[in-house]
């Protein structure tokens, strides 16, 4: 497995629209065969910063997804809600073992 954690700030103005959009590429995204897990996480004490876990089954599914319709959607939606550039980082999955997913 793959995993995916993505780091994001948006504007204060944009924080509403910003969960929407996001909230609707997860449901879609979680249709996806290749995709084990997608949470979107708002932080407690600073509901401006999310954190995107995206969990693939393969590099292949990673790349199928930024291929979707809905993926192209959300990130035409969010462009410019941006604060600052998002911050990714990729995994490897040690537990569970991918069959645990």
């Amino acid at each position: 497995m793959l995993i995916l954690i993505v780091h994001i700030h948006i504007k204060a103005e944009h924080i509403e629209a910003f969960r929407e959009a996001t909230m609707e590429n997860a449901r879609n995204s979680v249709q996806e065969p290749g995709i084990a897990q997608f949470d979107v996480m708002q932080q407690a004490d600073d509901p401006s910063r999310f954190v995107l876990y995206e969990v693939y089954r393969d590099a292949a599914a990673s790349a199928a997804h930024k291929e979707t319709a809905h993926y192209h959607a959300w990130a035409a939606k969010v462009d410019h809600m941006f604060a600052e550039p998002r911050t990714r980082a990729l995994y490897q999955s040690v537990y569970p073992e991918d069959a645990g997913w």
